[in-house]
């Protein structure tokens, strides 16, 4: 019996129109009324995002993830009753219980199996995986993997004091967005290999603790938090080995990539990441100045910018380097 091998038919994503600057963002802060006045500039120095994506106020995770998943069947002209299963990946979550996998078939009219694949910003990473080992043993032929990031409901605005602001930073660039992959069986690879490392110790630099068992309730525990040097400091110890592991075992090297789609918390450490992981600034498609960070969404976003722009066509091979709260690193390798 012939293997089954998996490629990645298309993919898709879905920005909201309302856009918010970094100026407005310290505007709305200022007009939180707790007397602090946050230094003009001082977020788009520190990250280069300029701005970003807000979902409208009665859109919840599994509408933006429907709505680029509408976008993808209907560019790949596939037939929703053809999805074997969908697999909704995000760090983002319409509630605790059900998985927001039901709630994006529901409004997608889907009747497959459905679950949740969560993994902070590496949640589409490992979905991918997922669906990718799932193919290959012949369980199913067509998976829906299906993104939706709702971010700005978890954003501080009444700040007291500079240091908690400067604590409160990272949510300043978390964007809105939508993004979905369709995963098919195939006769020749496309998804090529994929390679994971975590450092769990690491966990704690960057929480949004609310809704679990640890914080169930309190508007305190609502939003999310980052120490910034804490989590630059745990993917320095844990290092390029799994990348360039990954590449040995593929017999690949990142000249071999037309495009490079790397996850994107800030430009600067964009730029630090790359030179320290050596990887080519010239072939990595930059979206966090323009976009901000779209957690679990970015990969597929910069994968869309890298196909438009005709940085990436049919045949050529793509990387996708993940890196995520928990803390863990990963990445898949993509012949399109």
């Amino acid at each position: 019996m012939p293997a089954t091998h998996a490629r990645l038919a298309g993919v898709a994503v879905h920005l909201p129109e309302t856009l918010r600057t970094a100026e407005e963002t310290e505007q709305r802060v200022a007009a939180a009324g707790t007397g602090f006045r946050p230094p003009p500039g001082l977020v788009h120095r520190l990250t280069g995002v300029e701005r970003l994506h807000v979902m409208p106020d009665d859109w919840q995770a599994s509408d933006l993830a429907a709505a680029a998943a509408r976008k993808l069947l209907a560019d790949t002209g596939t037939d929703p009753d053809d999805v074997d299963l969908l697999i909704f990946a995000a760090a983002s979550q319409d509630m605790i219980e059900p998985a927001t996998s039901h709630m994006t078939a529901d409004r997608l009219g889907l009747r497959c199996p459905a679950f949740d694949v969560k993994n902070a910003c590496n949640s589409v990473l490992n979905a991918l995986e997922t669906a990718h080992a799932l193919i290959a043993q012949g369980g199913y032929r067509r998976i829906l993997v299906a993104c939706g990031e709702s971010p700005s409901r978890a954003v501080r605005w009444a700040v007291p004091d500079l240091r908690s602001y400067l604590t409160s930073i990272p949510g300043y660039t978390l964007s809105d967005a939508g993004a979905a992959l369709l995963v098919e069986a195939s006769a020749e690879p496309g998804i090529l290999g994929h390679g994971f490392a975590a450092d769990s110790a690491s966990w704690s630099v960057g929480t949004l603790p609310s809704g679990g068992s640890a914080h169930p309730r309190g508007e305190e525990h609502t939003y999310f938090r980052l120490d910034g040097v804490g989590l630059r400091r745990a993917f320095e110890r844990l290092g390029s080995k799994v990348l360039d592991d990954t590449l040995d075992r593929l017999g690949l090297g990142w000249h071999d990539m037309a495009a490079i789609c790397v996850h994107q918390v800030s430009k600067p450490y964009l730029d630090q990441l790359a030179d320290r992981f050596g990887l080519p600034m010239d072939k990595i498609p930059v979206t966090i100045t323009e976009h901000g960070n779209t957690a679990a969404a970015s990969l597929p976003l910069q994968l869309v910018r890298a196909l438009e722009s005709g940085r990436a066509g049919p045949g050529d091979l793509v990387g996708l380097v993940g890196l995520a709260g928990g803390i863990s690193m990963g990445m898949s390798v993509i012949r399109l």
